[in-house]
């Protein structure tokens, strides 16, 4: 006879983001929409909060945290929306952060 199993192996990876440290800067154009990416791709999946100039950030009709925080998405920006934003992921193993200072152009 003939007998199989199957295992799903999950390895526990600490958080990591390609820069840790630096603050990137990102330009947009007013008008149009912007997307930021927190990247990481941590085992378990970390919680993500999004701040802007330092305080948490409020989700609205143009601004939406999609999958799960991986992403921000400005729709309409203007002006008000530069300054810099901070994407936090925390899991068993840690945190890190990413920051983008955003400079909005039009």
């Amino acid at each position: 006879g003939e007998d199989s199993r199957s295992f799903h192996v999950s390895i526990q990876a600490p958080l990591s983001i390609a820069s840790v440290g630096e603050t990137y800067s990102v330009t947009a154009v007013a008008g149009g929409q912007l997307i930021l990416e927190c990247p990481e791709d941590a085992v378990p999946p970390p919680h993500i909060e999004w701040h802007w100039e330092g305080s948490p950030l409020r989700e609205d009709a143009r601004r939406r945290v999609l999958a799960e925080g991986r992403f921000l998405q400005i729709r309409a920006v203007g002006a008000a929306d530069g300054g810099e934003y901070s994407c936090r992921a925390t899991n068993a193993l840690g945190d890190i952060s990413l920051r983008v200072q955003v400079e909005v152009h039009g």
